[in-house]
């Protein structure tokens, strides 16, 4: 299960910078401040 977290985290995290580059800084910020509430490495809202 923290695998598929990961993967999910990872994609989030991904899109957001994604997002920076195309100019939509508040969506990017957002998606990577979520990726980073998911993810099981360092800060998760499911520890």
């Amino acid at each position: 299960m923290g695998f598929i977290f990961w993967i999910l985290a990872v994609i989030l995290v991904i899109a957001g910078i994604f997002q920076l580059f195309k100019g939509e800084t508040l969506w990017g910020i957002v998606l990577i401040i979520v990726g980073l509430a998911v993810g099981p490495g360092g800060y998760s809202i499911f520890d």
